[in-house]
């Protein structure tokens, strides 16, 4: 009894140290030496798993001589064997090239901006004679025809304010198609570079109405759809070349 006394207690204490304990640590991004969160840590020797908090830090049941593996989709995967259970410091090298947050202006005016601008540098156009209806009202008399609208509509300079507010509306209509269907948005759905680019742009330009009414998913998807005709046949729309007029006779 007292030789077996020793032995069932050395027995003890060599079960008690195989237990499993709690390891814990943090993990961080080896290249911005920043926390990262919604990391898969999985102790592959008991078949345990976690997931870490949004402060990188995470806890799990471990041994010594377990394998404990830590993976994340935008991270290459990492391997740590537990050899003591001090606290860990993981660092995961990311899968992609972080780019540095850039901050884009908008130096070019959009389509109403420059609308508006238009509008100011022509304020004689668009001023209370332009927007002025034929009838008016005056107090005790009733509805009458308005002088300023009739000698818009009729004069010379009238008639020349007028057109030229329908070419600046002209251009407003083709300043938003030309915002939406630029060559750095059609060249990332067709890929297409110089000068095929240019050439499909001008064969296959989209008018206002698609432009102002298709959502993106419409708008790329008919971009693509004019892609497979243009690459099927890229010389259709192609004009006719000029024709050679002969010297004039001597």
């Amino acid at each position: 009894m007292k030789l077996w006394l020793p032995i069932l207690l050395c027995f003890t204490t060599i079960t008690a140290f195989a237990q499993d304990k709690e390891v814990s640590g943090i993990v961080f991004d080896k290249e911005s030496k920043g926390r990262i969160a919604k990391v898969s840590v999985r102790n592959v020797t008991n078949g345990k798993s976690v997931y870490n908090t949004f402060k990188g830090e995470f806890k799990i049941s471990a041994g010594m001589g377990d394998v404990l593996i830590f993976t994340k989709p935008d991270h290459y995967a990492d391997t740590v064997i537990i050899k003591n259970f001090s606290p860990l410091a993981v660092y995961m090298r990311p899968s992609a090239i972080q780019l540095q947050q850039v901050t884009i202006r908008d130096t070019m005016l959009n389509p109403q901006k420059r609308l508006l601008q238009t509008k100011s540098d022509y304020n004689r156009i668009y001023g209370s004679i332009s927007t002025n209806d034929f009838l008016v009202a005056s107090p005790g008399v009733g509805a009458g025809l308005g002088i300023d609208a009739l000698y818009n509509a009729f004069s010379r300079s009238g008639r020349n304010a007028a057109h030229l507010r329908d070419v600046i509306d002209l251009d407003y209509k083709q300043n938003v198609i030309d915002y939406r269907f630029n060559k750095t948005f059609v060249a990332s759905v067709t890929k297409l570079i110089d000068p095929q680019l240019t050439d499909f742009m001008l064969k296959y330009r989209p008018g206002y109405y698609q432009v102002t009414t298709f959502n993106e998913y419409e708008f790329i998807y008919s971009i693509r759809a004019n892609l497979k005709r243009y690459l099927r046949n890229p010389r259709s729309f192609d004009l006719p070349a000029l024709p050679i007029m002969p010297p004039p006779a001597k």
